[in-house]
């Protein structure tokens, strides 16, 4: 029982990994390959933020509408001169970005693994029974997961700016005929899932030590749960990483370098038996 409850609550942090790639995917059929190093480079930014003595949550707080206007600025003056029927285009450039944020990095905090202190909070948890103990931290990233896919769902069905997200993403020529400017409503969108990025790497450099160079791994993490949950589908990405942290901590249950391999090979015999993913979108 306790590997399945650690597993829901890897998949959590996976969930927040997970969730911009989904809704940049969902909208703009953008794949972007820099993912992993946005979010290595929004963990820093809370280090950076936290060494000049702002408590970590304040210093993630700062973080996100930077990443906010990052990312908005990124799709507006970027990335929608690149966005087409041919994925190469994009996929080159964020490959460039993924490039340029590890040497960045490697160049100004050097390639020691980092993490930003919350003091007792890292260590606090509370105990289920039968020996059983939930950290505090964990629960509460597995909240905010949760939180942000609900608000996500919710906002695609109820507001005026997830209309627009799910006009453009259907037919953009008519959602321009019908008024919408379709580069701002994608710069929207990206600014939206670069504040879920920053979110989703401050809370990992407050789980554990980040380095410049674990972007590609949180990329693959972030993308497998996509995949396997069904691309475009929040609930369905949120379910695909709770069920690809659960598979890993049963791999490191059996033996500890097994658990990533673990996640690996459900990821394959998904898309070998189901290639449009368990959950696929229905919104």
């Amino acid at each position: 029982m306790d590997m399945i409850i650690s597993g829901v609550l890897l998949g959590g942090l996976y969930g927040l990994f997970a969730l911009g790639l989904s809704l940049m995917f969902g909208i703009m059929r953008l794949t972007n390959t820099a993912h992993g190093d946005f979010m290595v480079l929004a963990a820093y930014a809370v280090l950076s933020f936290a060494s000049l003595g702002l408590p970590a949550w304040l210093a993630l707080a700062t973080t996100l509408p930077l990443a906010w206007l990052l990312g908005f600025v990124l799709q507006r003056h970027v990335l929608n001169g690149v966005l087409g029927k041919d994925p190469l285009p994009s996929l080159v450039v964020t490959f460039g970005m993924s490039v340029f944020i590890q040497n960045l990095l490697l160049q100004v905090f050097s390639a020691d693994p980092r993490s930003v202190d919350t003091g007792a909070f890292a260590t606090e948890s509370f105990t289920l029974g039968a020996g059983m103990s939930i950290g505090v931290l964990p629960l509460l990233i597995l909240a905010l997961a949760v939180g942000c896919t609900a608000g996500l769902q919710w906002m695609f069905r109820a507001t005026d700016l997830g209309r627009s997200f799910r006009a453009v993403s259907d037919d953009r020529e008519i959602a321009e005929l019908m008024g919408l400017n379709a580069r701002t409503v994608y710069a929207l969108a990206t600014a939206l899932a670069f504040m879920l990025v920053a979110l989703a790497g401050g809370l990992q450099s407050m789980r554990t030590t980040v380095a410049p160079t674990d972007g590609p791994l949180l990329l693959l993490f972030a993308f497998e749960a996509v995949i396997i949950g069904g691309m475009g589908s929040f609930w369905g990405t949120l379910a695909g990483a709770m069920l690809l942290g659960i598979v890993q901590q049963i791999g490191f249950r059996i033996d500890p370098g097994w658990g990533i391999w673990a996640g690996h090979l459900m990821f394959l015999l998904v898309l070998a038996v189901r290639p449009q993913g368990l959950f696929p979108k229905t919104r």
